[in-house]
């Protein structure tokens, strides 16, 4: 596989603020999604599907459960007694911001980088969820003669700061990047999926520290669009970005479309997560589910539509879960209702409670929250 000979970058702080709510507890790589996995699954398993051996995964702060979930990095192969998964230091800096933070953690992990043997490197954040064939990627990049491919999604841009937008030619070659442009039609924005030479990274992070540069996006992609062979590579199929607690909410529903669901749960490309050694879903009598992904350990005694359900949820008789995101071993009790609700884990919904939001403005429940 031609993933042997390219060493990942995992940024897992990035864009935390942007979804405060669920990253006030952990970093936006190990926040739960889609029944039973993190974010960070899908960038450590489009990495090892295309053989990557070595992964590095950049943290800053929050980052208990991540290293709780990722372990050392077995259920994606990456246990390994040479290379496999390192989780670097939390690095420090004054800055905030998606952007100034990855270009600080990019200096803090020089080292890492520069004793790595793989001639390439790839770097990803968490906030993306994409089943990508990394082998195609390289097999463009390489046929391409590129110096640094972006994946890109043609679409409407994401509200995040510093979001990179290509302007292409017929060929897919950048003649120009845009931060954040001001616009109301679609565009060709970054998934945040880059792939370079790490001699090229290496160059260009050491001259981002010799002149005091600030900023990734602008000061290492936008500026040296001119001096670099830089091409967008058109990521097809299902992808999202996560960018608010509403896009989380609405990307996690879109899954209930199985279309989509079959699509990012690529079976030639299979997303590996850590596992939890749970029993089968039990449905009581009298339950009823309708639409909805049901994740092992779940107790049924009552009504879910539409909803996603997360491991260990107990759901009581004559209680009521509609449009709603429900975490790891959240309880509800009899006669509760939740409709347009994301709880959170080890929630507990007492006797008769109603709960309700709505499809534009769900409810959040924090962890361990008793209502």
């Amino acid at each position: 596989m031609t993933g042997k000979n390219i060493v990942g970058i995992v940024f897992s702080n990035a864009y935390d603020e942007c979804v405060s709510e669920l990253t006030g507890i952990r970093t936006m790589g190990s926040v739960p999604f889609a029944c039973r996995y993190r974010l960070i699954d899908f960038a450590l398993s489009n990495m090892v599907n295309s053989g990557i051996e070595k992964v590095g995964v950049l943290t800053k702060s929050n980052y208990q459960s991540l290293m709780d979930h990722v372990g050392t990095g077995k259920p994606w192969d990456l246990s390994r007694k040479n290379d496999g998964l390192f989780i670097l230091p939390p690095f420090s800096t004054n800055e905030t911001g998606g952007n100034r933070d990855k270009l600080a953690s990019l200096k803090g992990s020089m080292g890492f980088i520069s004793r790595s043997d793989e001639e390439y490197v790839l770097l990803t954040d968490c906030n993306t969820v994409i089943n990508l064939d990394i082998e195609a990627l390289m097999d463009y990049h390489t046929e391409k003669n590129a110096d640094m491919t972006i994946v890109y999604k043609n679409g409407k841009m994401p509200n995040l700061t510093d979001v990179i937008v290509l302007d292409l030619d017929e060929d897919n070659k950048a003649e120009k990047v845009s931060i954040s442009p001001v616009t109301n039609g679609d565009v060709n924005f970054s998934l945040n999926v880059i792939l370079m030479k790490k001699a090229l990274l290496e160059r260009l992070i050491n001259e981002a520290i010799s002149l005091n540069y600030k900023d990734f996006e602008s000061d290492i992609i936008q500026r040296n669009v001119d001096n670099l062979k830089v091409y967008g590579y058109e990521a097809k199929g299902y992808s999202a970005v996560v960018e608010s607690l509403q896009s989380y909410y609405n990307i996690n529903m879109e899954l209930l479309n199985p279309e989509n669901c079959d699509d990012l749960f690529n079976r030639e490309r299979p997303v590996y997560t850590k596992v939890r050694d749970d029993m089968p879903a039990i449905y009581g009598i009298g339950s009823k589910v309708k639409n909805s992904l049901i994740a092992d350990g779940c107790i049924i005694e009552g009504t879910v539509e539409n909803s996603i359900l997360f491991r260990g949820v107990r759901v009581e008789k004559g209680a009521v879960i509609k449009d709603s995101i429900v975490m790891q071993d959240v309880f509800v009790a009899q006669n509760a209702t939740l409709n347009c609700v994301v709880a959170d884990k080890s929630v507990v919904i007492t006797p008769n409670k109603t709960l309700s939001g709505a499809e534009n403005y769900p409810v959040y429940i924090g962890k361990e929250i008793v209502i």
